[in-house]
């Protein structure tokens, strides 16, 4: 079994809820949304993230608005729906559960 394969897969889950985290903060751009993501070390591509942006806002969790920009063209900026802020919680609560589970099952074996 390929480790890489694995992180690969662990990275691609917590992509959606990483965004969406970052949204609830503040409204930003693409390219903002990979810097951050990037700072935090999770590597994303554009050709990643604008599918997934996309597939957000299909799904009614994410809207954006255009935005003038003093260095070219106008930038869309994305933030949180009520639907996405929702959404978002229900990430929250499952993550705890997850992370909760597996801190568990590390403390039978230690």
């Amino acid at each position: 079994m390929d480790v890489n394969n694995v992180k690969s897969q662990m990275r691609k889950g917590m992509l959606e809820y990483c965004i969406l985290l970052l949204l609830h903060k503040q409204p930003a751009y693409a390219s903002d949304i990979i810097q951050k993501l990037k700072e935090a070390r999770l590597i994303v591509v554009e050709g990643t993230l604008y599918p997934l942006l996309t597939r957000l806002k299909n799904d009614a969790l994410l809207s954006y608005e255009w935005v003038e920009s003093t260095q070219g063209p106008p930038r869309k900026y994305y933030r949180l729906t009520e639907a996405g802020e929702l959404f978002l919680g229900e990430l929250e609560a499952s993550w705890r559960e997850l992370n909760d589970t597996v801190e568990h099952i590390k403390s039978i074996h230690e």
